[in-house]
């Protein structure tokens, strides 16, 4: 593996966990913005579409190895919402508050047995960008959807995703516990696998 990669994100949170998780490769992560990299449109209608939509684009235009990921929440009393749509569940530029605000106002009468939820993380990893064979990584972190946010930790759901192991959310959490129990952690660390072993 190159120790320069691009990442094909311009999610400030994204890019402080990915270069957390990846510290130890040697793995220098470049965010898309810093190489002038517009974002793709996100046109897939699943996660690890998206995911391989935005890493070819990045490695398109940069000539650069590429790191995607695509993640959401998934809730189970809405079937499956937000998911690919997590990050602009209220609106094409909603923030995370408004996001928080809509996904509890549409669980207002949900019994608490149906507010369980889980995070995705699909993780895509293109040496080119016409890499017939990406590695592709899948991450999931289950919690339930409590009543009010709490913590300053996290971003995105974070301060609603509720652990029951933990008794707390997941923007409660220290960064450090976060970034090795997360849905993006587990991804991540299955990449790190991936790209250790002698032959793919």
């Amino acid at each position: 593996m190159t120790d320069r990669v691009v990442l094909a994100s311009n999610n400030a949170g994204k890019v402080r966990e990915f270069r957390h998780l990846l510290a130890g490769l040697g793995v220098q992560i470049v965010p898309q913005s810093e190489l002038g990299v517009p974002e793709a449109e996100e046109s897939g209608l699943s996660f690890v579409e998206n995911a391989i939509i935005k890493a070819r684009n990045a490695a398109r235009i940069t000539g650069l190895p590429a790191l995607a990921d695509d993640s959401g929440l998934e809730v189970d009393y809405l079937d499956g919402a937000p998911g690919i749509y997590s990050s602009r569940f209220a609106g094409p530029d909603a923030d995370d508050h408004a996001n928080n605000a809509r996904l509890l106002a549409l669980l207002e009468d949900a019994p608490e047995a149906r507010r369980t939820a889980r995070f995705q993380c699909l993780l895509v990893y293109m040496r080119h960008h016409s890499d017939p064979t990406p590695i592709i990584c899948q991450g999931t972190w289950e919690g339930i959807i409590g009543h009010d946010p709490a913590g300053d930790q996290g971003f995105g759901y974070d301060p609603l995703f509720y652990l029951p192991d933990r008794q707390c959310t997941a923007a409660q959490l220290p960064r450090e516990t976060k970034n090795t129990i997360s849905h993006r952690a587990r991804a991540m660390a299955q990449l790190a696998a991936r790209l250790d072993a002698p032959h793919r």
